[in-house]
């Protein structure tokens, strides 16, 4: 089977990512900067065709796909399993709001935050291997194609350490942030997988 290339993006700016404020299951849509990014994702695609584009359920994830599925032609895959963690008491929150009422608590996740999520929070590892499954499903279904796959921040990251054998608890410190919108090149190849760019801007400067 020749191998896939998966093209990752973080969907766009939202009023809560704006403000730093943690957005897993919550369904928050995208600001007016975040539209931008999208067209510029969408203005990509058309210079950099991909063969097909799967995004998360999440209404972010694929408001920010539709311009590039507009701009090909192609109707999106959306897969339950490419929506963001539920980060559990701190969904809404900053985590400096979190540690000013448990710091005891906020100072574990820092730490290692697959050992100790927030309560409440999704596992993790659990998430990563649903992310990692999703990603494998998406470069089956297109042998030897571009796949655009519209997601989320810490889901994405996540599934990268899976991937590339990067201890889960790492996942704040090697990959600090994907930039919205931005592009990151993975190519799977069988159970190999091999990361080709990092946060790629997609002509736009807005982070």
């Amino acid at each position: 089977m020749s191998p896939t290339t998966l093209l990752l993006a973080r969907h766009g700016q939202t009023v809560w990512h704006a403000e730093n404020r943690y957005a897993g299951i919550s369904d928050i849509a995208l600001t007016d900067t975040g539209r931008a990014q999208a067209d510029a994702l969408g203005r990509w695609a058309a210079a950099h065709p991909v063969d097909a584009v799967w995004t998360s359920t999440l209404s972010r994830a694929a408001a920010t796909a539709e311009p590039a599925c507009r701009a090909l032609g192609l109707t999106p895959h959306r897969d339950a399993s490419l929506r963001e963690c539920d980060f559990g008491v701190v969904e809404g929150r900053t985590l400096a709001e979190f540690a000013a009422e448990d710091p005891e608590r906020a100072a574990a996740f820092r730490a290692d935050p697959v050992a100790h999520p927030f309560p409440g929070a999704e596992d993790p590892v659990a998430a990563a291997a649903r992310g990692t499954d999703a990603l494998r499903r998406a470069a089956a279904a297109h042998p030897g194609g571009r796949v655009l796959v519209v997601a989320h921040n810490t889901l994405l990251r996540l599934v990268l350490c899976s991937l590339l054998h990067i201890p889960p608890a790492e996942y704040r410190r090697v990959f600090p942030r994907l930039r919205n919108a931005a592009v990151s090149e993975l190519r799977l190849d069988g159970q190999s997988a091999a990361l080709l760019s990092l946060n790629v801007p997609c002509g736009t400067d807005v982070a």
